[in-house]
């Protein structure tokens, strides 16, 4: 939304590709668009697509829109974005300084032995053994190497696939699991130990390992002075008793993208009719997800005085 007043400072929000995210966005935008020459500033609204990540082989999501120029021409002087929360009462808003969501990386392993017959196993090099070892090991990487003091982490495998049949010792092993954290300097110290742990506990059986570790979204921080300055308007939206603080959140956002450009706010807003059971309301990515669209209302009323405060 551009008005006539060619001011410095340009407000920006964000919705990913969830429906509930592009109908407050597009609300937001209708109300902003029918009062522009009162703005003293100029509006961005990203519609982005691929929040959850494209398809394997393809680019897409918050870091391709910047890569191809989002910023290039209108860099804003901050970002705003809201996530709908399940578990969290209709209307509520959950806000945090700093770091809000953790990183999130897909890691490989690859651990090579030697194929031989389950009754001969002295005549290979056993890499089902060794994966085991290898898994064991890497959790000490979080108890007993990182400084969870200053920011927590998870490391977690998810994938073992390997063997042909019950009594062959198998070639290779693949491992794949994932890495979460709030830190992006303890981030790079969990790749480098992973792949450490990962090639000498190989080494000692006989076998190798091949680690990979794929970066996905970075740490979602919001800036505290931003967070300061709005929280006044996000309580007289939502209503102060609406809006507390949350705690961290181990899942990802590419909204975090943004946040490393510009300064950032992202906030959770509860979509659970308080009459339901916030303990066991089936979370965003359950086939059973239920999003009270009376909700909506305030995000879009969020989004409309942010851009107004801003302003």
């Amino acid at each position: 939304v551009k008005s006539e007043y060619r001011g410095n400072e340009v407000g920006v929000m964000h919705a990913c590709g969830h429906d509930t995210h592009v109908a407050m966005l597009m609300g937001a935008a209708e109300k902003l668009t029918e009062m522009k020459d009162e703005l003293a500033g100029n509006v961005m609204f990203i519609f982005q697509p691929a929040e959850e990540g494209a398809p394997e082989g393809e680019e897409g999501g918050a870091e391709l829109m910047l890569e191809e120029g989002l910023f290039a021409d209108n860099k804003p002087e901050k970002v705003f974005g809201i996530h709908v929360w399940a578990g969290f009462p209709t209307g509520h808003v959950g806000y945090r300084k700093g770091p809000l969501m953790a990183s999130s990386d897909q890691f490989e392993i690859k651990v090579k032995g030697k194929q031989t017959h389950g009754s001969t196993p002295w005549g290979g090099v056993d890499p089902i053994v060794t994966s085991a070892q290898i898994i064991n090991n890497a959790q000490t990487i979080i108890s007993r190497q990182t400084n969870i003091t200053k920011a927590p982490a998870v490391l977690s495998f998810g994938i073992v696939e390997g063997g042909v049949r019950n009594n062959i010792i198998p070639d290779e092993v693949t491992l794949i699991g994932t890495i979460r954290n709030f830190d992006m300097d303890i981030r790079s110290d969990i790749h480098d130990k992973l792949k450490l742990t990962a090639e000498k506990t190989a080494e000692a059986n006989g076998a190798e390992a091949h680690v990979h570790v794929d970066l996905g979204y970075p740490v979602t921080s919001n800036d505290a002075d931003l967070v300061e300055q709005m929280l006044p308007v996000t309580k007289a939206v939502a209503g102060a008793d609406k809006v507390q603080e949350v705690p961290l959140v181990t899942g990802a956002e590419d909204f975090s993208y943004y946040a490393l450009e510009v300064p950032g706010m992202f906030v959770f807003l509860g979509v659970t009719p308080p009459e339901r059971d916030m303990a066991n309301e089936p979370s965003n990515h359950s086939p059973h997800f239920y999003a009270d669209e009376d909700a909506l209302k305030t995000g879009t009323e969020l989004y409309v005085n942010w851009a107004l405060e801003s302003l």
